[in-house]
């Protein structure tokens, strides 16, 4: 059931509207996924059997609706840390104990993975700083157990191609990744061979902080990515790889939900799950 929690710090409307989401209790489903890009919105939505008019404001763009008989909502967070920030404290305020799974595009940077690979994120390398304002530098930036085996169920079940591994969550897409941009070159250069030597699996933009505050409020998060580039060789998937690979990631991120929600319904009182016949 939905609840406000609201402050004196946070800005609302009488019904609880959320200032930068538009969105009020009852507005979202426990089971979220969040992408950067709000284009991404309507092509989750088309999975729903049944669905909700789109409630945007901002950049925010999020539909909720029902999948395999699971209420489900995607939001389009736009890019970024800070966004993902905003995001997760607003959906805090009117969903109780919500589960959030990140579906996005990311960097490769293991040279054995190949473009259009899934890659699912065990934890994250916080090279942003919005969540230092929370916690300190050593948190753990960890995804939940839970959802990382929902994930890798999914991915393991649809026979994708998927890796399982270390995320780097930077501030930025060019100097904060290594990029050598005329004009633009970054301060610190050998970044990609500093990550490689530490077996991070990919770069993106957002996994951090959704872990982090995640785990401060308590709620399962999880994060999966295809990999559109090679970081190593500096090549860019296709436009038609890309769209299968997007796919890809968009099932990933809804089957895990139906394997969370039988998670959820065998748990019963039990604080976690526990697998059994084993």
């Amino acid at each position: 059931m939905a609840t406000t929690r609201q402050s004196a710090d946070l800005p609302a409307t009488a019904d609880g509207t959320q200032y930068h989401i538009g969105l009020k209790p009852g507005d979202v489903a426990p089971y979220i996924l969040l992408c950067g890009d709000p284009g991404r919105v309507q092509k989750v939505a088309s999975y729903f059997q049944k669905k909700k008019k789109p409630i945007t404001h901002r950049e925010y763009v999020t539909v909720t609706g029902v999948y395999k008989g699971i209420p489900i909502s995607v939001v389009g967070t736009g890019i970024g840390p800070d966004n993902i920030e905003i995001a997760l404290v607003e959906l805090a305020q009117i969903v109780k104990n919500p589960t959030l799974i990140r579906i996005g595009t990311s960097g490769g940077l293991l040279k054995n993975a190949e473009l259009g690979d899934l890659c699912i994120s065990s934890g994250a390398v916080r090279l942003e700083n919005t969540s230092t304002y929370f916690v300190f530098e050593g948190y753990p930036a960890v995804a939940h157990h839970e959802v990382v085996l929902a994930l890798i169920e999914a991915a393991d079940r649809k026979k994708f191609r998927y890796h399982v591994g270390i995320t780097a969550t930077t501030p930025g897409f060019y100097g904060a990744q290594g990029r050598k941009i005329p004009q633009f070159p970054p301060r610190q250069t050998d970044i990609l061979d500093q990550l490689a030597q530490m077996n991070v699996a990919n770069f993106e933009m957002e996994s951090s902080t959704l872990f982090t505050l995640s785990q401060l409020a308590g709620f399962r998060s999880g994060s999966v990515n295809t990999l559109i580039d090679n970081r190593h060789k500096n090549v860019f998937i296709d436009s038609a790889e890309q769209k299968r690979a997007e796919k890809e990631c968009i099932e990933a991120g809804l089957e895990a939900f139906v394997t969370l929600a039988k998670m959820d319904a065998q748990r019963g009182k039990q604080k976690h799950w526990i697998p059994t016949g084993f």
